[in-house]
């Protein structure tokens, strides 16, 4: 039997419309619910940049090289001062007659160790561009086999605009300063330790006088960390939340247009983007006072190293060309210094996003199938649900007892109230959630002692909201069955009544549909995966309003045709248009999460019960 792809798991589960998915899923509370998350104390810092760091270190040999090369610029841009020292000292030691023979040999040697350094420096950023886009590749991979994972009860809990947010912004933020900002920080050291070593070279005295004012600025720094780094925290997560309203806000586009809702929703962007701007803002006021209040202090420490230093030269401590040198290192000293302080901000930005980023990836996965769990194999169809109660959230039982069977071959149709419990039962068929207590069985088996793969992927599924991706009419009607030939396409497309609208495409069946099916209707993305269903090789068949977009004479001639290919097979359809479900072998009637009453359309008539009750308010 060929198996789901896990992607289109990963698909299903987010389509699915679970109650919670309902409950939860819409703008108003997906959004208080990162609202919420703001409020949250920041995860470990230290924890968080140690994981940060360690994408790195899958590119270790390329970095080696890096700071090697690193190393030697920083080598040949020290040794600019000294020569520049020197070329002065020969200058000044001449007196009515200057040996330009020894300046000129100074200067020009000078002049090759910047050069040189300059392009070892364009060098390295060239590497570290490449290195960029491969941890945010590598850290994109991460995030979405982790995606793959999760149940779906996260993806009922959070907004697509917020995921998508970390998947993008923050990554970029995440690789942009590992690849820079990072490798700046630990390179300018080796400017920083050289320079003070020449500096203490040339006069201790001086050195100790140029680097008084570093205590004052560590002090800042460490007092401006507790100020900006939540504030990068919260200015992330109302990117997330502006991303996840315009998200929803741009597939709602139609309905806002149909009751003339553009001015209420333009007000509500207006509100989510001043937060935005605002918390942007917010980080950054602080932020960019680091850079000028600790060029202020260095230059304070070049204030008081010439001040000093001119006492020292009347003093005959020290020479004209050692000064020059002097200032020049204290120069190189105290600018990156003045960079890290500049590069700090964006770290505690990067750690922010980083933060969100790996919260994701610490989500709880699904549990992994029971020791010795079996493949689901030999499938018939037979499914029964045995004192079944669950909930999707702890104290809020909706499933209360639940039992039912459905026998191999039949029919079953699901029927009750909006909020009755019917997406919960397919929800707990398919495994995406497991139950609270008692038992789905599958052939007489408990569910949970089967793999979720094979499980999964004896069922087909059409749902109410259609997904097609960008690809050919070919590729989506045989998505998930791999090998399927021209002839068994355009056989289940015949079958699900597309066939002769394909045939009137331009290319037929290589014809490409547009990103979600932009450019066919709704009621002809629903037929594709009707089709699609068709050809899955599954002996059971799970329908939650599959034909709602089409017409109703269309409808009776797919029910008819799909009735003679689900021959031997199960099929599980949830249909709020009770006339379409009169065939049915078997009807559940849902309500509060109870089957409040069991039988075919007939026997149900003539209980005149709930059901009856339901069909007749659909027919006054």
């Amino acid at each position: 039997m060929a198996g789901r792809p896990g992607r289109e798991m990963f698909r299903i589960a987010c389509v699915t419309a679970s109650p919670v998915c309902k409950i939860r899923g819409g703008r108003k509370e997906g959004i208080m619910a990162a609202r919420d998350a703001i409020r949250k104390k920041p995860r470990d810092t230290r924890g968080t940049f140690k994981r940060m760091i360690s994408y790195i270190g899958y590119y270790k040999w390329i970095l080696v090289l890096v700071f090697v090369l690193c190393f030697v610029s920083n080598i040949l841009a020290l040794l600019g001062p000294s020569l520049a020292g020197a070329a002065i000292s020969e200058a000044a030691a001449g007196v009515g007659k200057v040996n330009f023979e020894a300046v000129f040999y100074y200067a020009k040697r000078m002049l090759l160790c910047y050069v040189l350094s300059s392009v070892l420096t364009i060098s390295i950023n060239i590497i570290m561009m490449y290195v960029s886009r491969l941890i945010a590749k590598k850290m994109r991979k991460d995030v979405f086999d982790k995606l793959m994972r999760l149940p779906v009860g996260y993806f009922d809990r959070n907004q697509a605009g917020d995921i998508i947010s970390r998947v993008s912004y923050d990554i970029d933020v995440v690789s942009t300063c590992l690849a820079t900002d990072v490798v700046q920080i630990l390179t300018s050291l080796v400017t920083v330790v050289g320079a003070f070593g020449m500096m203490i070279y040339i006069s201790p005295t001086l050195a100790l006088v140029a680097v008084v004012t570093i205590p004052i600025a560590v002090a800042y720094v460490t007092k401006m960390r507790k100020i900006t780094q939540p504030r990068y925290v919260k200015r992330s997560k109302n990117y997330g939340i502006m991303n996840g309203f315009v998200e929803e806000m741009f597939s709602g586009q139609k309905t806002i247009m149909a009751y003339a809702y553009e001015d209420r929703v333009a007000e509500n962007f207006d509100r989510i983007n001043h937060n935005a701007a605002e918390a942007y803002y917010d980080a950054d006021y602080y932020g960019i006072t680091m850079g000028p209040t600790m060029g202020s202090l260095n230059n304070l420490g070049l204030t008081l190293t010439a001040v000093f230093g001119s006492f020292l030269y009347m003093k005959g401590g020290i020479s004209l060309g050692q000064i020059s040198s002097f200032v020049l290192y204290s120069r190189k000293f105290s600018g990156p210094i003045n960079e890290i302080a500049n590069i700090t901000n964006e770290l505690y930005s990067a750690l922010a996003a980083a933060e969100r980023v790996f919260y994701l990836m610490d989500e709880e996965e699904e549990p992994e199938d029971r020791q010795h769990a079996a493949l689901l194999e030999e499938v018939k169809g037979n499914v029964a649900l045995r004192d079944v109660s669950f909930g999707y959230e702890k104290g809020k039982t909706i499933i209360h007892n639940l039992n039912f069977t459905a026998g191999a071959g039949k029919l079953v149709a699901i029927v009750g109230p909006t909020g009755a419990g019917k997406t919960t039962i397919i929800n707990l068929l398919m495994r995406f959630y497991d139950v609270d207590a008692g038992n789905v069985l599958v052939e007489g088996q408990d569910v949970r002692d089967y793999t979720r793969r094979s499980l999964r992927g004896a069922y087909a599924m059409v749902l109410q909201d259609t997904w097609v991706f960008k690809g050919t009419i070919f590729d989506n009607i045989a998505y998930g069955r791999g090998g399927a030939t021209m002839k068994e396409v355009v056989a289940a497309a015949k079958a699900a009544h597309i066939h002769s609208f394909i045939m009137r495409l331009p290319q037929g069946y290589e014809t490409v549909v547009s990103e979600d099916g932009g450019n066919i209707s709704k009621g002809q993305k629903q037929l594709l995966t009707i089709a699609r269903a068709m050809l899955y090789d599954a002996r059971m068949l799970i329908l939650d309003e599959a034909t709602s977009n089409v017409d109703t004479s269309t409808e009776r001639r797919i029910q008819k045709a799909m009735r003679e290919l689900m021959k031997e097979k199960t099929c599980f359809v949830i249909a709020h248009r009770l006339s379409t479900i009169q065939n049915a072998d078997h009807i559940l009637v849902v309500d509060h999460g109870d089957v409040v009453e069991q039988g075919n359309h007939d026997s149900l008539m003539a209980d005149k019960g709930f059901y009856y009750r339901l069909y007749a308010s659909q027919f006054e």
